[in-house]
């Protein structure tokens, strides 16, 4: 790409915002090299690092890499083995565990992604574990090697110290004692890495010794002891061997780092990598930027673009097309207006494409590739070169026109100015003509109204327009396509309080042609203002109808649901009431049963008083509002019912006769078949229904008579058990003694009538056959059995006796 559109766009602006983002030196050097590209393959692959840098700094912060450094001396000291210093070892592990960190920053606990640009990148760091634990054992600073490095340092190291105190001891009792007369202070020190004494020069014969150095005044002499010197001596020599031991214990350590260099050099590429794909997904995240679907038609579809290098609260977003119906754009309107703002944008967000940078537009923003992109903007004038305005702009073209073609991207500012209007826009069109009929992608912007016209005229061209607002005499910033722009110079000019005559004489100045070419861009723009408004009125509406139908559909689920629950909690307690039923009636008619012949009447009387208890509960715990809403309206009359009334029992689902009237308390007596019960009026509801009698049956003492009465009784009452629990058309019976079973079987066979099964399977395995005959011989006796008989192969053979009821 050009050094010249890189600059007349901005780019370099960009490469510095993105490269103060980086945190390492070679990060920032690979930003401010960044440049655009323009091969698909190499931009889609930067495109993807982009967006899973950016994925990894929305779900899990940002990372440092700001250990990374410029490796490359060390590396090729490693490399011809030459040994690194203290330091340059210090930020070797410095770097490793910087490696290490990022190493681990990949890690996702749950949900990893999969598809992740970075990953090769990532799982090519290795932080050299056995040289970062040796370089952190050994080194303590750029000063001071540990003296645990090696056992060789340890032992010099303690014979320094045991030396150095002996030299200390015997310094301190000749100021203390001997000397100290002769001294001219009572301190220790040092010259040329020599232990001393102050000694006044007059004295100097009374301390015997070497004489190292003395003041300027030469009245101090500094004496090294002859008690010390061969001490001293050690000591010396001591430093020496320190120096080489530590000398060959960097050495080895940057013998271990040499080993691993093919590591090192391949963590110090990885951990650059990562912090320039890093800096460009921060950059993204800091201009909330979206990745661009890229294609090589040419095809330029911006959406809501921004131009980056402006503030986000004052940049007005963009749409901008081109490639699709057309390959040229000309934006027209007044200065200031946002034409060239619009220009910018195009090109600086291609280019910031084109470079692997996620760019500020909207999602599902396109861009094209294009081998070059030129651009003419802004006063490139030169006095040096005397050329004007005019000049520079054709110098630029002539320079263009030399080097384009179709895979270019051309940008104009302002074509055709700084000279003859008429002359301008002639030579304006004809370039233009020049680049459409070639079908280079194109948008140029004009004050020119032929300019407007020839983008009206010609196929593959359109017109674009920034919009102004001549009340408040302000741009909008707005790019509108394909409406053309007008300057309002007229409008301007009368709000800003220019003489209206002056406005009518220039008006007169122009063509009729120009005039009606004007008037019509009033009328479309006033057009277009009122389509416009027309349109937010029907976008708001339907925002409204959009709201209040998911509230409705909110509310439709809530209702849904709530009826799901009504009717789950009214099946589960009807499920209990017939169930209750069952179990009662099925005791009642045990006792009845077992009652005989000779059964007491009063004993019946409390069995039908217990039931009709029972029944009572139940129907006290049933608060339907439907039954409260027929409550209320049964007991708004009570003088309608009266003896004799054909009535219903709801709470008992039966039918009878009433006998006796309401009580003070709203209770009477109903003949309900054999059975005369004390019912309220509030759970009674009149019937018509001629079959109801009220004569009672003539008295028996047998308890099937009664039995068959009871259920003659349920059968005109209308009871309907048909809905009783879910129950199963198997029974088993196995591990029963015959007495249990057929029990069981006598209460499950009456809960398959009523339940309406037609045909049942009884499991009474083989074993003796004593329970399957037993099972046989109840069966015979029922005559409410079509038949039943010993199950087929697959069906449980001997084991299972298939029984068939009535409907």
């Amino acid at each position: 790409m050009n050094e010249k559109v890189l600059k007349i766009l901005e780019f370099n602006k960009i490469l510095a915002s993105l490269s103060d983002r980086a945190t390492s030196a070679p990060g920032k050097s690979l930003c401010t090299a960044l440049a655009p590209m323009d091969e698909l393959y190499d931009i889609e692959k930067a495109q993807d690092e982009t967006a899973s840098a950016l994925m990894y700094l929305l779900r899990k912060g940002s990372i440092s890499f700001g250990s990374n450094r410029d490796f490359s001396t060390c590396f090729r000291a490693l490399s011809i083995e030459s040994a690194l210093t203290a330091g340059e070892l210090l930020h070797l592990a410095s770097f490793l565990e910087n490696v290490d960190r990022v190493r681990r920053y990949r890690v996702f606990e749950k949900d990893a992604p999969e598809e992740d640009a970075l990953r090769d990148v990532f799982d090519a760091l290795y932080p050299v574990p056995d040289l970062l634990r040796e370089i952190r054992h050994c080194i303590l600073s750029e000063e001071e090697i540990a003296d645990d490095a090696s056992p060789e340092l340890k032992r010099i190291r303690k014979n320094m110290q045991q030396t150095q105190d002996r030299i200390h001891t015997q310094l301190t009792k000749m100021v203390s004692s001997s000397y100290a007369s002769y001294l001219q202070d009572a301190v220790i020190t040092i010259r040329g890495n020599r232990y001393c004494i102050p000694v006044r020069a007059e004295h100097k014969a009374q301390v015997p010794g070497l004489i190292l150095d003395q003041s300027s005044s030469g009245s101090t002499l500094f004496i090294e002891p002859a008690a010390i010197v061969e001490m001293d001596n050690t000591l010396r020599t001591l430093d020496n061997e320190e120096k080489k031991e530590i000398d060959r214990i960097l050495a080895g350590i940057s013998s271990l780092a040499a080993a691993h260099l093919s590591e090192l050099k391949s963590d110090a590429s990885a951990m650059t990598a990562l912090d320039f794909a890093f800096a460009k997904a921060s950059l993204a995240l800091e201009q909330g930027a979206m990745r661009p679907v890229f294609n090589d038609e040419h095809i330029i579809d911006l959406k809501q673009a921004r131009h980056p290098l402006i503030e986000k609260d004052k940049v007005v977003p963009i749409d901008v097309v081109l490639g699709i119906d057309y390959d040229m754009l000309v934006v027209t309107g007044p200065n200031t207006g946002g034409k060239t703002v619009s220009l910018k944008t195009t090109g600086l967000l291609t280019l910031m494409g084109m470079s692997g940078l996620h760019i500020p537009a909207g999602d599902g923003s396109r861009l094209s590739i294009f081998r070059e992109i030129f651009a003419d903007i802004g006063d490139e004038q030169s006095i040096e070169q005397s050329l004007s305005t005019f000049s520079a702009h054709m110098t630029s073209i002539v320079d263009i026109f030399k080097r384009v073609d179709r895979n270019c991207l051309c940008l104009f500012d302002e074509l055709g100015a700084g000279t003859d209007p008429t002359e301008g826009a002639a030579l304006a069109i004809s370039i233009l003509n020049f680049l459409h009929t070639r079908k280079i992608t194109t948008m140029a912007t004009t004050h020119y109204s032929e300019l407007k016209v020839y983008a009206m005229q010609t196929e593959g061209v359109e017109n674009a327009s920034c919009e102004f607002n001549v009340e408040t005499l302000r741009p909008t910033y707005r790019l509108l396509t394909g409406i053309p722009g007008k300057s309002n110079a007229f409008a301007i000019s009368k709000r800003l309080g220019l003489p209206g005559y002056i406005i009518e004489t220039a008006k007169e100045q122009l063509s009729q042609e120009t005039q009606n070419f004007e008037d019509i861009l009033t009328d479309l723009e006033i057009a277009r203002r009122e389509l416009e408004q027309k349109q937010q009125e029907l976008d708001r509406e339907r925002a409204a109808f959009d709201k209040e139908k998911q509230q409705l559909k909110v509310r439709e689920k809530q209702l849904e649901k709530k009826r799901d629950d009504i009717i789950r909690r009214a099946n589960e307690d009807a499920r209990d009431i017939l169930a209750g039923a069952k179990e009662t009636a099925d005791n009642a008619i045990s006792a009845m049963r077992r009652s005989g012949k000779g059964a007491d009447l009063s004993d019946m009387e409390r069995i039908r008083t217990g039931l009709r208890e029972k029944v009572s509960e139940k129907d006290s715990k049933l608060a339907f509002s439907s039954g409260r809403n027929n409550t209320a309206k049964r007991s708004s009359a009570p003088d309608e019912i009266k003896p004799g009334d054909s009535v219903r029992v709801i709470s008992m689902g039966l039918t009878g006769i009433v006998q006796t009237k309401p009580d003070k308390d709203g209770n009477l007596f109903v003949q309900c078949g054999i059975m005369q019960t004390k019912c309220r009026l509030s759970d009674l509801e009149p019937v018509d229904d001629p079959s109801i009698t009220g004569s009672a049956p003539q008295k028996s003492s047998s308890g099937s008579s009664l039995k068959k009465a009871f259920q003659k009784g349920a059968s005109e009452g209308h009871m309907d058990l048909s809905r009783s629990a879910g129950i199963s058309a198997e029974l088993n019976l196995l591990g029963m003694t015959t007495d249990e079973a057929i029990m069981e079987l006598d209460k499950y066979l009456d809960n398959a009538r009523l339940s309406h099964l037609s045909s049942v399977r009884i499991v009474h395995g083989k074993g003796t056959g004593a329970l399957r005959n037993a099972v046989q011989n109840y069966l015979r006796r029922q005559k409410w059995i079509v038949s039943y008989r010993a199950g087929d192969f697959g069906e449980g053979d001997a084991g299972v006796t298939i029984v068939t009821l009535k409907k």
